[in-house]
């Protein structure tokens, strides 16, 4: 008896639930697989399927048995897949979802350094400023600017701190004067990023150690903060966003950076991706470059 064999014939047995379905996944007759079954049962000396003519259960001790050997066909499957892992090269289509800025403004930037390093990979990017369901949406992987994550299955791979800047036009501060602390902007237009855990609550460190929270109002609350940004340069009030967003506006003077003394929390960038034993090569490919281009990177 090929003992392996009968583990994995078990295996696809329970797993797709009839004897017929377990023949055809593994390539074998209907016969084939029951004497398999048949054999493990004798060189056990015990039942590990109840069958009748239309269903089958397994018995206590199929029970397991089953569980113990498929830890160890997992195992198995893991050292195969581990070797053969390290000498693939990332290719088919990886499916990434981004928000909308920094898929635009900051994944953009570099993608194309990594697409050209794996020639062989295609890559779908979808960039929207929703939570979706990697597994249910089909995506290979997401990257999230969060404070904190929720309890998830999914795997998380932290990659950078991306500040915050506070910022207005000129144009603005002109007509309504500059904040000097934090507590000001309750007076102030503030524009909303309704992504946020938070959206109308901005909290700031203090020169002290201290943290202000102020429960900022607005006549503008938008779920991308491309949209904020633009009606920051506008003149419409002032955004609280990622510095990757508005740094170079700062920079050219077309927005002025506010309350220096008293920068906010970062948010951090994650790379999110469905828990599996076995990582595909395109995946680990991505994750692996992203880490190396932020690692002890910060944004201006």
């Amino acid at each position: 008896m090929d003992q392996l064999a009968a583990l994995r014939a078990l295996r696809r047995v329970v797993e797709l639930g009839s004897f017929t379905a377990a023949a055809e996944a593994l390539g074998l007759s209907h016969t084939a697989v029951s004497r398999q079954i048949k054999q493990l049962e004798a060189h056990l000396g015990a039942q590990l399927l109840n069958r009748t003519t239309r269903r089958f259960a397994l018995t206590d001790a199929g029970k397991q048995y089953y569980e113990a050997s498929r830890q160890i066909l997992d195992a198995l499957d893991d050292a195969d897949r581990a070797v053969t892992a390290q000498q693939a090269r990332p290719s088919g289509t990886l499916r990434i979802n981004a928000p909308m800025a920094f898929g635009t403004l900051e994944l953009a930037a570099w993608l194309s350094a990594f697409m050209a390093q794996y020639p062989e990979l295609t890559v779908d990017l979808v960039c929207n400023d929703r939570i979706v369901d990697l597994i249910e949406d089909s995506f290979d992987v997401a990257l999230r600017l969060t404070r904190g994550l929720p309890d998830s299955t999914l795997i998380a791979r932290r990659l950078a701190d991306s500040p915050l800047l506070l910022a207005a036009s000129p144009a603005y501060l002109k007509q309504h004067g500059a904040p000097r602390t934090p507590a000001e902007l309750a007076r102030h237009n503030c524009l909303v990023y309704t992504q946020a855990q938070h959206p109308r609550i901005w909290t700031f460190r203090s020169p002290g150690g201290g943290e202000e929270s102020v429960n900022v109002q607005g006549n503008l609350q938008a779920n991308t903060s491309v949209a904020l940004r633009a009606a920051a340069l506008a003149g419409l009030g002032i955004i609280s966003a990622a510095s990757f967003i508005v740094h170079e506006d700062v920079q050219r003077g077309a927005l002025t950076a506010l309350l220096p003394d008293y920068p906010q929390r970062p948010r951090e960038l994650y790379a999110r991706y469905p828990q599996s034993r076995h990582q595909s090569p395109k995946v680990r490919a991505f994750i692996d470059f992203a880490t190396a281009h932020y690692r002890g990177r910060g944004w201006a």
